[in-house]
C-alpha cells in the first residue's frame, strides 16, 4: 500500500517515529562496519543513528518526498529509491534494519522472502512495527464517523501478532530469537495532536471524499475518542507494537 508522505510535517511534528526506534536499534549484534540495511529510512534519521555507531549503512524508501528529505538531512548517505517486497541489492547485507515500516506492506510473505534473499546467512532482521491491535480505538472511531455519513472506512493496515509473523519468518529461512508484543500509549503534540496524527497517517480512507465531509469525519472521530485518548491536556494515541530480531539460517 502507499501512502502520501508531508516529509517535512512528518519530521517537525511526528518525531516520535524514528526516536522510538534508537531503542531498537539495540537488538543489533552485528561488529562496526557491518553493512546493515535502514528499509523504509524515511527521512534517514535512524540511517544517520546506525552510520553514528560504526556501521556502513544504505537507505532505502519508497517515497521519493521523504527520500528528498533524506538526502538534505544527510548529504555524507546513500538513499536509494526502492519497494520493500522487491529491492536487489548488489552486495547482501549483514543486517536489515526497519522501524514503524511493516505495517504498511500488505503481503508480509512476499516482503520476507525479499528479506532473505538480501540479507547473508548468519545475518540480522531487526525489526518493529504495529503490532495486532494498533491505535484500535482511533480506527474503531473512524469506522463510527464512516457510517455516520453512510460511509465505508477503508483500513489499509497490516498489524500482525507474534503467532501469525514468526512462522513467515520461520518459512523463509529465519530462526527468530527475540520477539515482543507491547502497548505503547504514544503522546501527540498539541491540543490537535489526535487530529494532524490522523491526517498524517490516515490517507487513502479519504481519497475522493470531499475535504469538507472529511473534516467533519475527522472532528466526530476525535470526539469519539476524546474520553479515552485524551489525559491531562493530552491526546495519546493507543499504540500497540511488535518488535522482532531473527537470524538469517
Amino acid at each position: 500500500m502507499k501512502n502520501e508522505w508531508n516529509a517535512k510535517d512528518y519530521t517537525d511534528n511526528f518525531d516520535f517515529v524514528y526516536k522510538y526506534g534508537e531503542g531498537v536499534m539495540d537488538l543489533l549484534t552485528v561488529p562496526k562496519g557491518a553493512f546493515v540495511v535502514d528499509l523504509g529510512c524515511g527521512n534517514g534519521a535512524l540511517t544517520e543513528k546506525l552510520f553514528q555507531k560504526g556501521y556502513s549503512v544504505l537507505g532505502i524508501d519508497s517515497s521519493c518526498e521523504m527520500l528528498e528529505k533524506a538526502a538534505q538531512l544527510h548529504k555524507e548517505l546513500k538513499f536509494i529509491n526502492a519497494d520493500a517486497v522487491d529491492f536487489k541489492l548488489e552486495n547482501k547485507a549483514d543486517a536489515i534494519f526497519s522501524n514503524a515500516v511493516f505495517h504498511w506492506i500488505e503481503n508480509h510473505d512476499k516482503l520476507i522472502k525479499n528479506l532473505a534473499l538480501n540479507i547473508k546467512k548468519g545475518g540480522e532482521l531487526v525489526f518493529e512495527f504495529g503490532g495486532k491491535g494498533c491505535a484500535q480505538a482511533v480506527h474503531k472511531a473512524l469506522e463510527k464517523a464512516f457510517e455516520n455519513h453512510s460511509l465505508k472506512y477503508r483500513f489499509d493496515f497490516n498489524f500482525k501478532s507474534i503467532g501469525e509473523l514468526a512462522p513467515l519468518l520461520e518459512k523463509n529461512g529465519f530462526c527468530v530469537n527475540y520477539a515482543i508484543l507491547y502497548n505503547r500509549p504514544t503522546e501527540q503534540k498539541g491540543e490537535n495532536g489526535l487530529k494532524n496524527w490522523i491526517n498524517m497517517f490516515i490517507t487513502s480512507a479519504f481519497l475522493e471524499i470531499d475535504e469538507n465531509i472529511k473534516n467533519s469525519i475527522i472532528d466526530e472521530a476525535v470526539e469519539i475518542c476524546r474520553p479515552k485518548l485524551y489525559k491531562n491536556g493530552k491526546w495519546f494515541v493507543d499504540y500497540v507494537r511488535i518488535c522482532m530480531r531473527a537470524v538469517r539460517i
